[in-house]
């Protein structure tokens, strides 16, 4: 069919116009999709995706640190060792392994944990154990109590905590447990905290760290008769502060006799690989269940910590948690059944024992140590060592302290404990940084207080730590012990110091490592609070940067950045050679000379606006009367030259200046007079500056002159004044076979060239002098 031209160019027309109508919706449908997506996705995810090179790179400046060195990357690194290897490859293993099939899964995973558990069974003694492998080291024993809840309440998987209400159970820990772990525990099981019991540790006999079995058998006797039901006993082989173990056996028979169930932890548990084990960690092996902190004894990351077990009933280890029937769960123990395997028996008693002989290495040192005092459970065997400084008191000092211990009250002694607490938290954080592969730490015990702990079971793995490196520790505190005894026998003095000197207030700050605090005292002369805060600021902060600034070894700060007094210097650890007295005398001088500057600039502003109107009224009252003395007619244009051609009149210039160190005005007539300006008188120096002057050549400011049977030492720390008066008043020193002469007056240089010159003018004054000797004469005497 024919078809109309007009009609079939409007259809393309039509349909032109209708294609670029629906591309135009679509870009703007685009447009507007792609702001939209865009606008909620984070930065990474956008786009296609990132290559594995820049994720990786990521993840490296994540762990390191752009700015990090090389050579602290391969220092981290070479710490994981091959053994670490071995586990970070057991986890890849796992994501790889969970995608085979179901059978083939299964069949796997009971091999990967029937090997594990045998394997750590034997190792540590503990026959016809299960093991529960878990993240938290905590999570085992919480699952250790819900299978102990399940066991003595027959109705709780029905009732739930209807059973509990009627007979509340009861968990018993040691007060040396690690802090928060009976809070967690109620928190996770749902419990009340009355449910927790602390059991006190020894007091009279014994471990002071040790649990009171006396007393937890009393306790348990009044839960029973208050209708309670003791559930669980949780004792420590290594207590977390001090690493003392519990009287397993004792604790194991009480157990029984309350048909209780005993769990133990703790660091000691690791020598029960060892050949040798001490009776009292040995006793562990017959517990119901203990936990094993695997991956910090042998050094291997992210490995899960395990809890061996005893219980004959499957069913309700699984209602407990403590098994899973799903194949992922089991692969848990993959990167711990790899690093065995690599370390092998051998390997794994080695790394414990290097770890028992690096300790004893410690103690041993130690006991050859003045003011070190050591809190170890067994002398022969211990895996940790806590020590302190402490400085003993000889029998005199020890009879006068006891005396005024028994006098003066609590506070003294609460003091005194509370400095040596602050100085051995400041050693151990020393150490620490001094020798960062000991691994050493600081840790607060309930009778010994701050005390530095060296437990290498577990760091030494972690860190690799070396016998070098104690022995650098012992090093290291060999030359802190002199600083913190320094220290603290001269806070007293440097008190006494400050008390007495005006212008300075003593601040007591006992948090403090060092000799003391102190501020300088502003004079506020009726100025509101607000005003006088401010200026008390600054003079502080001022007298601080001119301490800095001194040549001295001490450290002058504004004290630590939380919690300490506002305005204040802060004086650190000192030596024996420094001189107290110098030091408060310094920093007195000092903030007195800041205090006066400061005064001098807040009044500099009045004193020279009535300087200034002074001058003015005093030099309109000069030319008052500079009009008087020329008199009327000099003051005419054409008549007072004239008058003053025939007869000048000479008056000499008076100005005035301005005296900004004396504040007041002075006459100009000494300056014309002598064509100079003067200087004024001098200040006096200050006693920094005089301090300065007496100081021996080399010596630092605060330091004491040595003491010296030298000559040469004693006279030169007398003045030069002093010096001549004794050269005057006592013969010099004769040498073997040397006549007695008589005592003369030494002259110096400039008093015999005095004496030479007027000798020489006395003799040509008597003889006939020509002019040219006398104009000699006069050139002798002018250049005299």
């Amino acid at each position: 069919k024919m078809v109309d031209p007009t009609l079939a160019e409007m259809g393309k027309n039509l349909n032109e116009a209708m294609k670029m109508l629906e591309d135009n919706q679509r870009k703007v449908e685009e447009e507007n999709d792609k702001k939209y997506a865009r606008k909620d996705i984070p930065g990474p995810l956008q786009g296609s995706g990132q290559d594995m090179v820049s994720i990786l790179q990521l993840v490296q400046n994540l762990m390191h640190g752009e700015e990090e060195e090389e050579t602290s990357q391969a220092y981290r690194l070479q710490n994981v060792g091959e053994q670490g290897h071995m586990a970070l490859l057991g986890h890849s293993l796992a994501a790889y392994i969970s995608v085979l099939d179901r059978e083939r899964l299964r069949k796997l995973t009971t091999r990967i944990l029937s090997d594990t558990t045998l394997w750590l069974c034997r190792l540590f003694r503990y026959e016809n154990g299960s093991a529960y492998y878990h993240e938290d080291d905590r999570e085992g024993l919480l699952k250790i109590c819900r299978l102990v809840i399940h066991t003595r309440y027959e109705d709780y998987t029905v009732e739930g905590f209807n059973v509990l209400h009627t007979k509340q159970p009861v968990i018993y820990i040691s007060s040396a447990a690690r802090t928060g772990l009976g809070q967690a525990l109620c928190n996770q099981l749902g419990l009340p905290l009355s449910c927790m019991c602390r059991v006190p540790c020894n007091t009279m006999f014994g471990s002071q760290h040790q649990m009171d079995v006396a007393l937890l058998d009393r306790l348990i006797k009044d839960d029973i008769e208050s209708g309670k039901l003791p559930l669980l006993l949780v004792a420590n082989a290594g207590t977390p502060g001090a690493g003392h173990t519990d009287k397993l056996g004792r604790l194991k028979e009480l157990c029984e006799q309350y048909n209780m169930w005993l769990h133990v932890e703790g660091v000691n548990l690791a020598t029960l690989a060892l050949g040798y084990v001490s009776s009292s960690v040995l006793a562990a092996t017959k517990c119901d269940s203990m936990t094993l902190t695997l991956g910090s004894w042998l050094g291997l990351p992210a490995v899960p910590a395990v809890t061996l077990y005893r219980h004959e009933d499957p069913s309700l280890s699984l209602a407990a948690g403590l098994t899973s029937s799903q194949p992922v769960e089991k692969l848990r123990a993959l990167p711990l059944w790899l690093s065995l395997q690599y370390l092998g028996h051998d390997g794994i008693v080695e790394r414990i024992k290097h770890a028992s002989q690096l300790s004893q290495r410690l103690l041993e040192n130690l006991k050859n140590l003045d003011f070190i005092k050591t809190s170890v459970e067994d002398e022969l065997s211990s895996p940790v060592v806590v020590f302190k400084f402490f400085r003993e008191y000889s029998n005199r000092d020890q009879t006068s302290h006891a005396a005024q211990a028994s006098t003066i009250q609590h506070p003294i002694i609460s003091n005194e404990r509370h400095i040596y607490d602050t100085f051995n938290q400041w050693l151990g954080e020393q150490l620490a940084q001094l020798v960062p592969a000991s691994g050493v730490d600081v840790v607060e015990l309930e009778d010994e207080g701050t005390c530095v702990r060296f437990s290498p079971l577990m760091t030494s793995a972690v860190l690799g730590t070396e016998i070098q490196d104690v022995d650098q520790l012992v090093d290291c505190l060999k030359m802190k012990i002199p600083v913190l005894t320094s220290t603290l026998q001269m806070r007293e003095e440097f008190e006494q110091e400050v008390r007495r000197t005006v212008g300075l207030l003593y601040i007591e700050d006992l948090s403090w490592p060092g000799l003391g605090v102190v501020r300088y005292n502003y004079h506020s002369d009726g100025k509101n609070d607000d005003k006088q805060e401010k200026e008390l600021e600054k003079i502080n902060t001022e007298l601080l940067k001119k301490l800095n600034e001194l040549e001295s070894d001490l450290t002058f700060s504004l004290g630590p950045e939380f919690g300490g007094q506002k305005n204040c210097v802060y004086i650190g650890m000192v030596t024996e050679d420094v001189d107290v007295s110098e030091l408060v005398e310094t920093i007195a001088a000092t903030g007195r000379e800041i205090e006066e500057n400061s005064r001098l600039l807040e009044n500099m502003t009045e004193v020279v606006r009535k300087g200034i109107q002074e001058a003015q009224l005093q030099l309109q009252k000069a030319n008052e009367e500079r009009l008087l003395e020329e008199g009327l007619l000099r003051q005419i244009p054409v008549v007072g030259s004239v008058l003053n051609w025939f007869s000048p009149f000479q008056a000499s210039p008076k100005g005035r200046t301005f005296n900004l160190t004396a504040g007041s005005l002075e006459s100009t007539e000494s300056t014309y007079v002598s064509k100079a300006q003067g200087t004024g008188t001098t200040p006096p120096p200050t006693p920094t500056a005089s301090l300065a002057k007496q100081r021996l050549p080399g010596q630092k400011i605060f330091k004491r002159s040595l003491r010296s049977s030298d000559a040469l030492s004693e006279t030169s720390s007398v003045s030069h004044c002093d010096d001549l008066e004794k050269m005057d008043q006592r013969p010099p020193a004769l040498s073997p076979g040397q006549e007695q002469r008589p005592l003369e007056t030494e002259k110096t240089e400039e008093q015999k060239e005095v004496a030479q010159a007027t000798k020489m003018d006395a003799e040509d004054i008597q003889s006939d002098k020509s002019p040219n000797d006398c104009t000699k004469v006069e050139q002798q005497e002018s250049q005299r």
